[in-house]
């Protein structure tokens, strides 16, 4: 198998990850230059889809796209340790968590990055300010929330590590690039992000 990722990016920095936890070392990496448009180019295209990254070649040649997706996918072929949900009842925790912290957290700090790092230009039509500010505030008030959540307890869904905190960790991880860091009164989020940056995995996923 190909993974085609890039260390210019955030979302394939999860699939990364999800490899360093499982101990995954017989996955090709190439790397795909998306400052240069490389991602766009009608070869890759035509083996994505789409001009995203990451993206898993298969040996039949079959390609799958999207981190969260790749990941499922390299957990049914490698189960240990287990990063999605032993049972229904895990995996519907780790599903919801898993998008919250996509869609509230994540997304909105990729996109406070995008449109203000002066490297990261070549990737949007206009650099818009104000998208980046209020993209920042909207993934403030999630972390309130995320805050509170962690008060009592080591990480996002269940008693273990799992995808949830990857996808959390790694979009707070992404906006350090412009030198931000939560706000000092969210203790308990402060400690979680932590405690996750120190896993031998997190530094494998650079």
């Amino acid at each position: 198998m190909k993974l085609y990722t890039s260390h210019r990016a955030p979302n394939p920095r999860r699939v990364r990850w999800v490899m360093a936890e499982k101990g995954i070392d017989d996955v090709e990496l190439v790397d795909v230059d998306i400052l240069t448009g490389e991602h766009k180019k009608a070869e890759y295209r035509a083996k994505v889809g789409v001009p995203h990254v990451p993206a898993l070649e298969l040996d039949d040649g079959e390609t799958i796209s999207e981190s969260v997706a790749i990941g499922r996918y390299l957990e049914a072929l490698y189960p240990e340790p287990n990063l999605f949900g032993r049972d229904a009842r895990e995996q519907a925790v780790v599903e919801m968590w898993t998008r919250r912290c996509e869609f509230y957290l994540s997304n909105p700090l990729m996109l406070n990055v995008r449109h203000s790092h002066p490297a990261l230009a070549a990737l949007e039509a206009v650099q818009i300010p104000q998208v980046a500010e209020y993209n920042r505030v909207s993934a403030e008030r999630f972390m309130k929330t995320l805050d509170r959540h962690l008060a009592e307890r080591e990480f996002i869904a269940l008693e273990r590590f799992t995808i949830a905190d990857i996808v959390a960790v790694v979009g707070l991880d992404f906006a350090r690039l412009v030198r931000y860091r939560p706000p000092a009164e969210f203790e308990n989020l402060h400690r979680w992000f932590d405690a996750c940056r120190e896993r031998p995995a997190a530094k494998a996923g650079v």
